[in-house]
């Protein structure tokens, strides 16, 4: 069966790495994208295992269209009793990238009336649209005019986990919080720090990881449970298998300058089950102390922008200075969607990696921090390669 993850900007290389762990067939990354096949245990894996994807669409049929009648006349093809009940309800979500159509409402809008209208002329009877929660999710794509109609087999985005009680006033996405901690590289193998933690976001994606436990352990429900071939034996069989979780041997520390942050980080650690392996405090950046052992910074601070900071750019300078003197030998990852902030900190990045985290483009900078002079540090990292 052929399937498509979808995912966010900058994580497509990550999400590939993650379906060839799972053992996903043809995999090719497309945009915001990855698509591949497998089969229906592999798509419930898929939503239960994969940290950076938002939705797993089950790829049902493609062809070609240039207006929208053709569209009400291909979608209608699809036996649709293969899929759904008239008593069950559906929504259509509908995804345009094409001058041919402008507007991506009235593509569902003709969707919908195809799949209501199989159901009338073959039953006498429709199935109802059901805007919030249905039974069914359906996802027509349109690239120039080439369009592959899918079920949604995930419902909510992966990236709602499900361990979230509370959050602060702008909490990062789990499903890039993940992908910025694999970006890095850190599988478990030393501390990891986040020194701006805000609710707890990236501590527990990294315990998640450390532990190799599957992120949608935590779900409610997934769109496919409600699918007539719903296989509900394999699906609590792969649901209660734990035999890759792994052992974590060092510490994960979380530190906020905000009272109430701490407080809901901690309902959400406690939420996940993850509190013996995180430990939190209230402190200031410039308070920062790096614990003992090696150690790594993955960090999301305030951009300026949903978050309001008088003295944004000092801030910046601070993170600089307690990375400079306090943080030798570490590697730090920064986050932010403003370049000047970034610079702010006044240390050469290693490395740049262009990241979507909702709708602001931001950028994920890597900094090795290192004892005495760069020109002498690059040449003992040379040497080491």
């Amino acid at each position: 069966m052929k399937y498509v993850a979808k995912t966010f900007l900058g994580l497509e290389d990550v999400l590939c790495d993650e379906l060839k762990a799972l053992g996903a067939q043809n995999i090719r990354k497309e945009r915001r994208a990855v698509s591949f096949e497998g089969d229906l245990s592999l798509m419930y894996r898929a939503n239960i295992w994969l940290r950076t994807a938002s939705r797993v669409l089950k790829t049902i049929r493609s062809f070609e269209a240039s207006d929208a009648d053709t569209i009400y006349r291909e979608v209608k093809k699809i036996e649709w009793d293969e899929y759904m009940s008239v008593s069950q309800t559906f929504v259509v979500n509908a995804t345009v990238y094409s001058d041919s159509f402008r507007n991506s409402q009235f593509v569902s809008y003709r969707t919908k009336d195809a799949i209501a209208d199989f159901f009338n002329e073959k039953y006498g009877k429709r199935p109802s649209v059901r805007l919030t929660n249905p039974d069914i999710y359906v996802n027509i794509h349109i690239s120039n005019n080439q369009c592959t109609v899918s079920l949604d087999s995930s419902g909510d985005s992966l990236h709602k986990r499900g361990y979230r009680s509370v959050q602060t006033k702008a909490p990062i996405n789990e499903a890039l919080a993940a992908g910025m901690i694999l970006l890095s590289g850190w599988r478990g193998d030393s501390n990891f720090v986040d020194f701006m933690c805000g609710s707890g976001t990236l501590l527990i994606e990294a315990a998640l990881i450390a532990l190799n436990i599957p992120p949608g352990i935590f779900r409610k429900q997934f769109a496919f449970e409600k699918w007539n071939d719903f296989d509900a034996d394999l699906f609590e069989e792969i649901l209660n298998d734990d035999s890759e979780e792994r052992d974590f041997r060092h510490k994960i520390y979380g530190s906020d300058l905000s009272t109430k942050a701490i407080e809901i980080a901690t309902q959400n650690i406690k939420s996940a089950g993850l509190g013996r392996y995180i430990e939190l405090k209230t402190a200031n950046v410039s308070d920062f102390e790096a614990p003992m052992g090696k150690s790594i910074i993955i960090s999301n601070p305030p951009y300026g922008k949903r978050l309001t900071d008088n003295n944004i750019h000092n801030l910046y300078s601070t993170i600089g200075q307690t990375l400079k003197h306090r943080c030798q030998g570490m590697d730090v990852w920064i986050i932010s969607s403003d370049s000047e902030l970034l610079k702010s900190i006044g240390l050469k990045p290693s490395k740049k990696i262009a990241l979507l985290n909702g709708d602001l483009e931001c950028e994920l900078w890597k900094f090795e921090i290192f004892a005495g002079k760069r020109n002498e540090f690059l040449a003992s990292k040379s040497a080491r390669k």
